[in-house]
């Protein structure tokens, strides 16, 4: 699994570093077709501009061209009233990043930069000068956000499918691994670290299922993130269990009944599945409990009161995939629980 989700890694970034590569190339030789000074800045704007998904290169392309404006009349109010280069770009660039930030716009600095040098170094403010720049960011965003519209949605699609029933498994495992403790006060020492290698698994889960939405111009595919988000919520229920389960000294009878519910729960750990059923069968289990003999030990007490507090842990792991079936859309129903 390691070895094939770091090739999955490496796949991105030599694509992206393709892109980079081919998109600056490219920008600078249109430049240079349109008899553009200082040519080699589109292939730095494209450079720039071409981020992870279509909807951020998108954004950032737009926003280039709004700050823009902002930078040619920074340029000109401050260039034209001092002499001095080295402060006049200080105090250009101190203005510039000052509204940047104010406006949220932070990421369009680097270009902005650039531009500012080539006012600085010509001093020319004329409509010839000024449309040579717009034209420069006009041909590296435009570059960028053709090249980011390739993307291998397909295979990230089929990526995040394995990645869910990896995740699907690894819960029930956990499952089982818990009730078997309860059965018999026993558990792998591999347990603690398949906990840990699993939460940093799914943070790049939910990271790879947003890069997957921002990369396609429908709203549906955010299911994945809401997806990955409540086995999330699922996983920080188990990780806690694992601390409850610890703390009982002596297991009670009622471990047995609380462990083979664990065990039925794991076998609809799945993604198509409404677990009203389950609910159901806690909730009779609950009943059950209360019609127990009192415990006859402190001891005994404060274990069945652990195990109480687990089978509401419990309750919580399966409201939260409840919650994510009651969230999803008729869209989202036909799309990925009908196919």
């Amino acid at each position: 699994m390691n070895f094939k989700y770091n090739k999955t890694r490496y796949r991105k970034l030599c694509l992206k570093a393709l892109k980079i590569a081919t998109g600056s190339s490219f920008a600078i030789y249109l430049a240079l077709m349109l008899n553009l000074e200082y040519e080699i800045s589109a292939g730095t704007i494209a450079l720039l501009t071409v981020v992870t998904t279509k909807w951020e290169t998108m954004k950032l392309s737009v926003s280039r061209l709004v700050t823009m404006v902002i930078t040619i009349l920074v340029a000109w109010l401050v260039f034209t009233h001092f002499s001095n280069e080295w402060v006049a770009y200080g105090l250009f660039i101190f203005l510039l990043v000052t509204m940047s930030e104010a406006l949220g716009w932070g990421a369009t600095i680097s270009v902005n930069a650039v531009i500012g040098a080539h006012f600085l170094t010509r001093l020319e403010f004329d409509r010839y000068f000024i449309m040579n720049e717009v034209m420069l960011v006009l041909v590296g965003t435009s570059v960028a956000v053709v090249l980011n519209l390739f993307h291998n949605n397909g295979g990230t699609r089929k990526e995040l499918i394995q990645n869910m029933r990896y995740v699907e498994g690894k819960l029930q495992m956990l499952l089982g691994e818990l009730a078997e403790y309860l059965l018999n006060e026993t558990m792998t020492g591999s347990v603690w670290g398949e906990i840990c290698e699993l939460e940093d698994k799914l943070k790049q889960y939910i990271i790879d299922a947003c890069e997957y939405q921002n990369n396609t111009f429908s709203s549906h595919p955010s299911y994945y993130i809401d997806y990955f988000e409540m086995r999330m919520q699922q996983f920080n229920v188990l990780h806690n269990l694992h601390y409850e389960i610890k703390k009982i000294r002596s297991m009670p009878v009622q471990a047995q009944i609380v462990a083979d519910y664990m065990l039925y729960v794991s076998e609809y750990v799945v993604e198509i599945n409404s677990p009203l059923k389950q609910l159901e069968q806690l909730e009779k289990l609950f009943d059950n409990m209360k019609q127990e003999p009192l415990p006859e030990s402190r001891a005994e007490f404060e274990s069945r009161a652990i195990l109480y507090h687990i089978l509401m842990d419990l309750e919580d792991f399966l409201i939260f995939k409840k919650r994510f079936v009651e969230g999803l859309s008729e869209q989202q129903r036909e799309i990925y629980w009908k196919k």
